[in-house]
């Protein structure tokens, strides 16, 4: 029986892989925060739009819309994506965003 359970124990052992992470995934995100003026904002449902919009980039974490100001916040990963392609995402939805304020 003890000859059957280390057998067992060395297969389960001998089947794990292992990995190594990748160089790439080992870098830290390189956090960027970039406020866009998205002016044609006039109703309820176009907050939405644009937060959808821009959330669909790849590499966005997250999108703070202010209605009153016109503005939308994003914070996002610099490897990822770049302020560039969050406004041609915000564009393509009808609301073209000008890039304003890094952080």
């Amino acid at each position: 029986m003890k000859k059957i359970l280390a057998l067992a124990l060395f297969g389960l052992t001998a089947v794990a892989p292992i990995t190594a992470i990748p160089v790439a995934a080992q870098t830290v995100a390189a956090e960027q925060t970039v406020t866009f003026a998205v002016d044609n904002m006039t109703c309820a449902l176009c907050p939405v739009t644009v937060k959808r919009a821009m959330e669909g980039v790849d590499g966005v974490r997250t999108v703070e819309i202010d209605f009153e100001a016109r503005t939308a916040t994003v914070f996002f990963d610099s490897a990822a994506t770049s302020a560039d392609a969050i406004a041609t995402a915000s564009a393509n939805a009808g609301y073209p965003a000008l890039r304003g304020l890094t952080g």
